[in-house]
């Protein structure tokens, strides 16, 4: 049925419950430990290895690496190689589907802010 104007546009509920849902698997992927905090920090631009454990205490380097593979894998997450010769250096930056993020991320704040 198409929009008609004035009329309110219906809010689609995903069956979430269900394995297959799309919408459970993005959220089963963002809830991930770490994975929110991390995009939050790369919000900012893009930031080196060093700098986002040192921004996320409790975080061990294993998981940072791991975590940011992970965010890769799903093309939130681009590395860029800065210096081939070792020592490496590399950072992290949100591609264009990581930075939509920022949105739905900030209307979470907003709502923590005001139940907190």
């Amino acid at each position: 049925m198409p929009f008609r104007t004035g009329e309110p546009m219906a809010l689609v509920i995903p069956d979430v419950m269900e394995e297959s849902c799309a919408t459970r698997q993005a959220l089963e992927r963002l809830a991930a430990k770490w994975r929110v905090l991390l995009i939050y920090g790369l919000l900012a631009g893009p930031q080196r290895h060093a700098d986002l454990r040192r921004r996320l205490p409790g975080i061990t380097q294993k998981v940072l690496t791991e975590t940011l593979r992970g965010m890769e894998d799903d093309g939130l997450v681009e590395r860029r190689v800065l210096k081939d010769t070792a020592p490496q250096h590399v950072e992290y930056a949100l591609t264009p589907l990581g930075k939509t993020l920022q949105e739905p991320l900030s209307a979470i704040c907003a709502w923590a802010v005001e139940h907190a």
